[in-house]
Order: structure tokens, then C-alpha cells, then sequence
């Protein structure tokens, strides 16, 4: 997987979701690489290098004036109410912010000229529970619970602007972020890391045997640019959904006893087996990026958790 080091230099780029664990990431990234950065975030953050705009994805006219505004040629929308049990507790914002915040953006870059390619964030979550593992992106998206079914409307809105408009949208669909940065402590990297500085048992809300995999977030940026740069070349990207994982089937107790052991702790985690509305075992494979984008992780899952907890250590010291 080789980016062009030149394709971003001076290149107008919206970011949604600039102040979230991944958007944080690949605004840097992107920052890095030249590209002129605006990101529209709620609240009064700061971020440097970059055009902040305040405001909130699910006011279209300002979406719509902001890509105008400043003649933006690639939209990476990755803002979304991203925590599970948020979404089960009050779905209505989780549906607000990720299906109408979708369509805001995608209907702003319609109405607007300049953009020439938009990257949007599905989830691996947008499959739902499948007979048949792992999901490649012909899977039905069967999502059900709250969160699972307004990534997966997004996901199949972002299909519908490609095919009715011809917009030059690429829809990603990524195993479990992870990385510094995620404040949700209640999420199992995060909350682990931070029991383990503490001293304290780390709390596995479920059973501990759920399967996932991990996608490190510095991974997860990288796919981001390279899918962009791809669909800027190649107009028959449009439409296309890519799954980007490492492709690792872990259970939530082995990634804590990973942890723990990274970090030298002897600590047991507690389980407490309450967690309810989430997928038992899902993992994807990335067999469509090897081959049309010549794609692959950057960091092993032990690489990604060793760089994950030395900033967990610096930021809480």
C-alpha cells in the first residue's frame, strides 16, 4: 500500500467527525500530507493546523455552505454517534446524528461542484449477525439493534447517491477501532488500559466470548486516504463498499489478557455478563481491498496495543 505523497498537497478536504477517535487521526494525517483541512465539530474545539467550523452535520445549510464556501474536492464523513450502548439507551440522536447526518452531507456534496470524491464511514456492525463468516461486502446488511441499523441505512443512503446522482461516494465498513485518543472509557481498550494504570480489575460487560476484530485507528486513517486517492483515479470505485480489518478473530477476554500482559499486570478482569443488543461473533474479511486497492494493515494487533497504551500512560500521567 504506497499514498502519493503530492495527491494531498494543497487539496480542499471536509472532515466530519474531526474530534472522534478516528477522525482525530486521519485530520492529522491528512494535515500531514498538505491537504487544506476544514472540519465542522460541535462545540468549541481547537484543533491545530486545520479550519474548524462550528456547527453540527445535522444542519444541512451549513454543511451545504461549508463545502461550498470553501471549494471542497474530497468529504471524509466520519462523524456518527459511534457508542453501542448509547444507542440502545436512547436511539433517537444515534438515528439523528448517523442517517440524517449522512444525508445532509451527502446531499450537500451533490449541490456542490468542486467535490470530486467522498469517502463515507459504514461499519462492520452494518452486516449484523450472519450465518456465514468471515462477512465480504456481498453480505445482506442485516443489522438490528439501534446502533447496527443507522450505520447500515447509511450505509445503503451512500449507495443511493452513487447509483441515482453519480455522486463519486466508497462506503468503508471497519473492524473495532481502537487507539489513543478514545475517551469512551466504557469501551473495552480504553477502559482496560486505564483499570490497569489504576491498579483496578478491568470490567468485561459481557461474557467475555463475543468476537470481534480490532482495527488499529492509525490503520484505519491510512485506508481512509488511500480509498480517496483510489476513487479520484478511478471513477468505477463509485458505489463500492470496502471492509478494512486485520482480519483476527479475538474474544473480548483474550484482547483484555493481551492487554494486561503488555502492560506487565497480574490483574483478573471482572465479568459481569450484563451486556445486552450486540452481535455475538463477527469478523470480516479484506480480501476485496488486498486485491482492488492493493491494501494492507500497517500494524499487527500487538504492534497497534503497544502504541495504544504508551499514550494511554503519557496522557494519564
Amino acid at each position: 500500500m504506497a499514498l502519493d505523497p503530492g495527491f494531498w498537497r494543497g487539496r480542499p478536504v471536509l472532515v466530519t467527525g474531526a474530534t472522534g477517535l478516528l477522525g482525530s487521526w486521519l485530520t492529522r494525517r491528512l494535515d500531514e500530507a498538505g491537504a487544506q483541512v476544514v472540519c465542522v465539530v460541535r462545540g468549541s474545539h481547537k484543533l491545530n493546523g486545520v479550519k474548524v467550523v462550528q456547527g453540527d452535520i445535522r444542519n444541512a445549510a451549513l454543511v451545504e455552505q461549508v463545502a461550498k464556501q470553501y471549494a471542497v474536492d474530497t468529504v471524509m464523513h466520519v462523524a456518527a454517534q459511534a457508542v453501542v450502548g448509547i444507542a440502545n439507551e436512547n436511539p433517537i440522536p444515534t438515528f439523528e446524528s448517523n442517517i440524517q447526518g449522512t444525508w445532509n452531507v451527502l446531499e450537500a456534496c451533490r449541490r456542490t461542484a468542486t467535490v470530486r470524491a467522498v469517502v463515507v464511514a459504514s461499519s462492520d456492525k452494518a452486516y449484523g449477525d450472519q450465518p456465514e463468516l468471515p462477512c465480504t461486502e456481498e453480505a445482506r446488511l442485516e443489522g438490528r439493534n439501534p446502533y447496527d441499523v443507522s450505520k447500515a441505512c447509511a450505509d445503503m443512503i451512500a449507495h443511493s447517491y452513487a447509483h441515482a446522482f453519480g455522486l463519486p461516494v466508497a462506503i468503508t465498513r471497519c473492524g473495532n477501532f481502537y487507539g489513543g485518543g478514545d475517551l469512551h472509557w466504557q469501551r473495552i481498550v480504553p477502559g482496560t488500559i486505564r483499570s490497569a494504570l489504576r491498579g483496578e480489575r478491568p470490567v468485561i460487560r459481557s461474557d467475555g466470548q463475543s468476537i470481534r476484530d480490532y482495527f488499529y485507528v492509525e490503520d484505519g486513517a491510512a485506508a481512509y486516504m488511500l480509498l480517496a486517492e483510489e476513487l479520484h483515479r478511478r471513477p468505477a470505485l463509485r458505489g463500492k463498499a470496502f471492509n478494512f480489518s486485520n482480519e483476527l478473530q479475538v474474544t473480548a477476554l483474550d484482547l483484555i489478557c493481551r492487554i494486561l500482559r503488555l502492560m506487565g499486570s497480574d490483574l483478573e478482569p471482572e465479568i459481569r455478563n450484563e451486556a445486552s443488543n450486540e452481535i455475538r461473533h463477527q469478523y470480516l474479511s479484506a480480501a476485496r481491498a488486498r486485491r482492488e486497492l492493493a491494501w494492507q494493515p500497517l500494524f499487527t494487533l500487538e504492534e497497534g496495543l503497544r502504541r495504544t497504551i504508551q499514550w494511554y500512560r503519557e496522557y494519564l500521567a
